[in-house]
């Protein structure tokens, strides 16, 4: 359906005019032409998908961690309540990993993957997503519907039987992932970004992959803003409503900001390592393995619930609900729960990281912005400067996407004043991670699920990690 534009030569690389001529070249082709267009009918069924995927999910984690404990008597849900939930979750998980094809999806340790999953896969994506997301994993919804929306539109193109080639495949699988992601981010520009650079292309090959991505994705927030309106369903979104003042940037803002960016790099390279030896550990016994992380990812939530009298959804959940309490009320976190969720939800995230399936957005910027506020009475740190440097080096630093980890938090905060410290806590963490050593790699796991005539692009994570 694409035809590739040709890359520049190894010896001289190509000039700026004949960048130029390729791009013409590539929007005049009537098979580039038809494959925009196709990317926005598939846009309006894969963002409908997502949808009623991400308000089922919503609405099946509402029931399980507010209806049901009231009903029950309880106000919030007791110390004990992820316990049973997580040990179900990692018992499905385990059994879709053991029987059904592509493992339910990506291993989240190994980082966020461009879209490339196979239609096959697509049921044991969305099982172990619905085991594991409402129940209370240590992850965000990201990477299952980067999966959903990739494989729905490469189904949808066999379904119409249009021309299959590599580069269309990749086209096509990049628009559906960009069509599902709007919902999560309040913004179509992030999703589109993020599967830019995790693509990695560049030249005339990043507007081929970006016009079809960028199309899709504000089609998709469109069916998202007017369907969510007509239903009254709510899918969640990641936006923040600070409940103090952004004060004026001044250095002492901009030097914690940087030494707060190392830190976090640091710390979180080491999260992320725990949660590819959990992958490991799980490889070994699927089921058995797996089924043990994540009871111990709720026994992580019940012991914060033990030791601040606070309900266990702090720990026990993406982080999306807590960080918005915590942007509102910053001060109703006392230094002893934000070291508490720190370490507990630090546990957690590195066990669900390796064990169960989603994405590894959510909770890393929770731990970021609970690190910022704990270390905002430090001398010349703010809060609201804290919170926007930590959210930048954990998405950074997890991520290994400097440029969406910037877009990400500016657009999340809502205030570009904080945007110097977010650009250097981002790239300050970007940098440490890059010099850490790799690490442990992530193992197979799981049946193979049907190739989709594409080589898919290496995770951002293990790409960008030094060899």
């Amino acid at each position: 359906m694409v035809h590739e534009p040709e890359r520049p030569s190894a010896s001289g690389g190509g000039t700026q005019p004949e960048e130029a001529d390729r791009l013409r070249e590539l929007l005049r082709s009537p098979a580039y032409r038809k494959a925009l267009v196709f990317s926005a009918l598939i846009g309006v069924p894969v963002s409908l998908a997502a949808f009623w995927f991400l308000a089922g999910l919503h609405e099946l984690e509402h029931q399980l961690w507010d209806e049901l404990p009231a009903q029950l008597g309880w106000e919030t849900p007791p110390w004990w309540w992820p316990l049973p939930l997580l040990a179900f979750a990692g018992l499905t998980v385990g059994l879709v990993v053991r029987h059904l094809k592509g493992a339910g999806g990506h291993v989240p340790a190994g980082g966020l993957h461009a879209a490339g999953m196979a239609p096959a896969a697509l049921p044991g994506v969305i099982l172990a997503a619905l085991a594991s997301l409402p129940l209370g994993a240590v992850l965000g919804p990201e990477a299952p519907l980067i999966a959903l929306g990739g494989g729905l539109a490469l189904l949808f193109a066999r379904l119409a039987r249009a021309p299959e080639t590599p580069q269309s495949a990749a086209l096509l699988g990049a628009a559906g992932a960009a069509a599902a992601l709007p919902a999560i981010f309040g913004n179509p520009v992030v999703g589109a970004v993020i599967l830019i650079e995790v693509a990695g292309v560049g030249g005339p090959q990043l507007f081929a992959v970006m016009l079809p991505a960028l199309l899709s994705s504000g089609i998709g927030s469109l069916v998202f803003t007017g369907f969510g309106r007509w239903t009254g369903l709510s899918t969640g979104n990641l936006s923040l409503d600070l409940g103090v003042p952004s004060p004026r940037l001044d250095t002492g803002d901009v030097v914690w900001s940087v030494l707060m960016a190392v830190g976090v790099a640091v710390a979180l390279h080491f999260v992320l390592d725990a949660g590819r030896l959990a992958a490991v550990f799980i490889a070994r016994r699927p089921v058995a393995h797996t089924a043990v992380c994540a009871l111990a990812a709720g026994g992580c939530a019940a012991v914060y619930a033990l030791a601040t009298d606070r309900t266990p959804v702090d720990v026990a959940s993406s982080g999306e609900a807590p960080l918005g309490h915590l942007a509102e009320n910053p001060h109703a976190w006392g230094v002893g729960a934000l070291v508490a969720v720190l370490l507990c939800k630090a546990a957690a995230y590195a066990l669900c990281l390796g064990s169960l399936r989603g994405g590894p957005i959510f909770p890393s910027l929770f731990l970021g912005a609970a690190l910022g506020v704990l270390l905002a009475p430090l001398p010349g740190l703010g809060v609201v400067p804290g919170m926007a440097a930590g959210m930048a080096a954990a998405s950074a630093a997890t991520l290994r996407l400097p440029v969406s980890s910037v877009v990400l938090v500016v657009l999340l905060l809502g205030d570009t004043g904080m945007t110097p410290v977010v650009i250097l806590a981002a790239v300050a963490s970007f940098v440490t991670v890059q010099l850490l050593p790799a690490g442990h790699a992530v193992p197979a796991l799981g049946k193979p699920a049907e190739p989709p005539d594409v080589p898919a692009a290496e995770p951002a994570q293990d790409r960008a990690a030094p060899n």
